[in-house]
């Protein structure tokens, strides 16, 4: 019967002993968090093909309900950069209305991972999948950046590798200097001031609160503030989307067709694979940080429920941001409370300074974007790669090509089925039979080739077989004897392969003696039959150790 988690959100932990002195924390760590989140929100979802106001009613709402239902104490949900490059064929190939569809049937696929207590199995995913298809996002997301950066004139970008490529190469020459311009010296400020901020800081004389504004946000404000005032020609929010609603989400029921709907078994498995492993990773960060431990159950339930009601209320994919969290963390935040105060902030720029907001100019959103790929790629494991195995390195390296060059479910497809038969063969390589000597069985000197001593090591699956097959294949003259004390796995293969070796014995007339079946091994024998074939000639050729194995086979075989 299947294990079901208990629905206790972390919040209700946290509230016990909860003062105005933690308040006054997670207020102030909140208000911090809404201010990095407001441009990293409106470029996600102007990077993923949809409104900038898509994004912050995804960081409003899904980042309300993960902080009140989740199973961290201060994780910030949100979108993030890794759904860009899913989102954004989502809506090129199936449209808006098929996302809402493919994003709440992520949020179920969500709720009953967590429901079913499949938290932990994220973990099993490589290490080099995540850093392969990490760093292949962080290419795709800068490169779709490159069209607003330089301000060309394109209508519409292509969803491929190739035909990104081959449309930006066709319009290079309607660059834009004024928007080249700007892009380029928002992506300086915000460089300049996360590499030289946190080490002046406290040397200001205003006691370095300057030093807790992101970057981003100063990029964005001297970036609109200069657009606006020298009038330049540089594409806003305003000119290409008419500026942000000042008003709540209204509810949307999508336009549903069967016939485009029905491919999206791929994009649904996609979207809720990355956003547990996003949010639990982040999740695991932000644990390291505090010296927490997260609820990975509650918090993919809590996922869930998010990505089920964001879109529809005009969101997109949500889960765990660790930009948003780190900030969170390092502004003092204590309980879920500063995510829940981070929404609301949201909320209130929306209702109040959403006029503003249609000024900002996208090359500046795209100058963030391109800093936030930078820092999401784990560019020094390239550098690494000599120092790994080649099964690592050939599976990063695909991985991260096959996410480049064609598509990110590829990709995770490939990746886990390449570490899957690294697995298998590694662990193959580890299972090894041993003959045992006359130095160690000095009984066994006197009996030649005639009664032969063999210890298995490792697991006996369908990948090591041929260990048995060996043995099958070069059978004694008298009496074999295997030791199975070291071997700690037997699959429904091995079994069946030890039980070839039965009948091999028997036909031609070799006493065939078990030492050391205890354990999996020993479970699974009698589980199909396999004991009562390896006693079928007699109950004492099961021996509880091989020295009792040898001395019986001894017996049996006197010296010539």
């Amino acid at each position: 019967m299947l294990a079901i988690a208990r629905f206790h959100p972390r919040l209700l932990n946290t509230l016990k002993g909860y003062d105005r002195s933690r308040l006054g924390q997670d207020t102030a760590a909140g208000l911090t968090v809404g201010v990095v989140a407001l441009p990293l929100a409106m470029a996600f979802a102007i990077a993923s093909g949809l409104k900038p106001q898509a994004g912050l009613f995804t960081a409003i709402i899904a980042g309300f309900l993960i902080s009140l239902l989740g199973g961290s104490r201060v994780q910030i949900g949100g979108p993030a950069g890794a759904f860009i490059v899913i989102v954004y064929g989502i809506v090129e190939r199936y449209g808006v209305g098929n996302l809402i569809i493919a994003t709440a049937l992520s949020g179920v696929l969500l709720f009953l991972m967590g429901l079913f207590k499949l938290g932990t199995l994220v973990r099993f995913i490589p290490v080099a999948v995540i850093i392969g298809f990490t760093n292949g996002i962080a290419v795709l997301i800068g490169l779709s950046q490159v069209k607003d950066f330089l301000g060309l004139n394109i209508a519409k970008m292509p969803g491929d590798f190739f035909g990104i490529l081959g449309t930006l190469w066709a319009h290079l020459h309607t660059l834009n200097p004024w928007a080249l311009g700007v892009a380029a010296a928002s992506l300086a400020i915000v460089v300049a001031w996360q590499r030289w901020m946190p080490a002046l800081g406290p040397r200001l004389s205003f006691t370095g609160k300057l030093s807790v504004v992101p970057g981003s946000i100063v990029a964005l404000v001297l970036a609109t503030t200069v657009v606006g005032v020298f009038q330049l020609p540089v594409e806003t929010i305003g000119s290409r989307f008419g500026g942000i609603p000042a008003a709540l989400p209204a509810f949307t029921l999508p336009n549903f067709s069967w016939e485009s709907a029905r491919f999206l078994l791929m994009p649904v498995i996609t979207l809720a694979l990355l956003g547990a492993i996003e949010s639990l990773l982040c999740a695991r960060v932000a644990d390291g940080m505090i010296g927490d431990r997260h609820d990975p159950n509650q918090e993919l339930m809590a996922q869930g429920i998010a990505n089920f009601v964001t879109p529809f209320f005009g969101g997109m994919p949500a889960t765990g941001t660790i930009a948003r969290t780190v900030t969170n963390v390092k502004s003092g935040a204590t309980s879920p409370i500063a995510g829940i105060v981070h929404s609301a902030a949201l909320l209130l720029v929306i209702l109040v300074a959403a006029p503003l907001a249609a000024s900002i100019p996208l090359a500046t959103l795209a100058a963030i974007l391109m800093f936030v790929a930078w820092n999401m790629g784990e560019w020094r494991e390239f550098a690494r790669l000599k120092s790994y195995r080649m099964p690592y390195r050939v599976t990063l390296v695909a991985v991260f090509l096959l996410t480049v060059i064609f598509d990110l479910t590829v990709a995770v497809e490939f990746g886990i089925f390449a570490a899957c038969l690294t697995f298998i063969y590694r662990i193959s390589s580890l299972s090894r039979a041993e003959r045992l000597s006359e130095a160690d069985y000095p009984t066994l000197g006197d009996l030649g080739d005639r009664v032969q001593a063999w210890r298995l090591y490792g697991a006996l699956f369908f990948g090591a077989t041929k260990l048995v097959e060996a043995l099958e294949d070069h059978l004694p003259a008298q009496a074999l004897v295997i030791d199975l004390r070291n071997v700690i796995y037997v699959d429904s293969t091995g079994a069946e392969a030890l039980e070839s070796l039965v009948a091999a014995c028997r036909k031609q007339r070799v006493r065939l003696i078990v030492a050391g079946l205890v354990g999996q091994p020993h479970d699974i024998a009698a589980r199909m039959g396999l004991l009562a074939a390896f006693t079928a000639q007699s109950p004492d050729d099961v021996q509880p150790n091989v020295h009792a194995a040898i001395a019986l086979a001894v017996t049996n075989a006197p010296p010539a």
